[in-house]
């Protein structure tokens, strides 16, 4: 009752758009989207603002709001539907596997999967000027737009058709290979290891910075008080880090088993 209650007062909070028309263009988008979801808009308004990047804003200025607060609202109603989901899922786990999951779940990289099966590139309207060749920024607004979409159908239609959405999109797809119960945080891996061995802390040096400003190339070396333990590379900072630390931490895995 309690958690109704919560959505039900967040429902009202976002609820204030009023119906509107559109313009030929988008009322296409909107009848695509509709086929894609396989149900109806009671308020278009909220789906037009979900595939709506703030960059778009400079072409239609009409428009006047992105995707940004329902972004913020599809995060938190994702967040507690696969929680939901892991904790009836494995009875038997502790907070810190859920937790580790659920990262998993709902990082970037996969709802930028989801993003792309669901073809919203098609629907999203942003200025490509904004992004250039940038990969790494197109699978940012896409996932952001997917997080929006979220909140868009929840105000839509409720946490039922929501949970609905999430389950077959997201969830059950992931399922069926468990790969998301794979720990890919070594960085944070890296991290627990050092501090279970009482080595220093991982320290991380940006290297080498190449490419234009829309398609970097990030270098990162990762140290353990003097001594250099690996070297990754990446489209952003983290995922560099990441790459190095999985390095570093194969590097170090492998000298303890020889010590034992």
């Amino acid at each position: 009752m309690l958690l109704k209650n919560i959505f039900e007062n967040l429902t009202k909070v976002f609820k204030r758009n009023k119906k509107k028309s559109f313009t030929a263009e988008i009322q296409t988008k909107i009848e695509s989207l509709q086929n894609l979801l396989g149900f109806s808009f009671e308020n278009p308004t909220y789906f037009v603002k979900a595939i709506t990047h703030r960059s778009y804003l400079e072409l239609n200025p009409d428009l006047q709001k992105s995707n940004e607060r329902l972004e913020f609202l599809g995060d938190a109603v994702l967040n507690m539907v696969v929680a939901k989901y892991l904790f009836e899922e494995y009875p038997n786990e502790g907070e810190g596997f859920l937790t580790k999951a659920r990262s998993s779940l709902v990082n970037r990289e996969r709802l930028f999967q989801t993003a792309e099966s669901l073809q919203l590139k098609n629907y999203l309207m942003y200025n490509h000027r904004y992004l250039g060749d940038s990969i790494e920024g197109l699978k940012t607004i896409l996932a952001d737009c997917l997080e929006a979409l979220i909140g868009a159908i929840f105000l839509d239609k409720g946490i039922e058709v929501t949970e609905n959405f999430i389950l077959e999109n997201l969830l059950f797809p992931n399922e069926e290979n468990s790969s998301y119960l794979i720990d890919r945080n070594y960085k944070g891996q890296l991290l627990e290891f050092t501090h279970a061995k009482k080595l220093e802390q991982p320290r991380y040096v940006v290297s080498k910075v190449e490419g234009p400003e829309h398609k970097r190339e990030f270098t990162i070396d990762v140290f353990i008080g003097d001594k250099l333990y690996g070297t990754g590379k990446g489209g952003s900072k983290k995922s560099a880090e990441q790459d190095a630390s999985k390095i570093a931490l194969s590097h170090l895995k492998s000298l303890f088993s020889k010590k034992n």
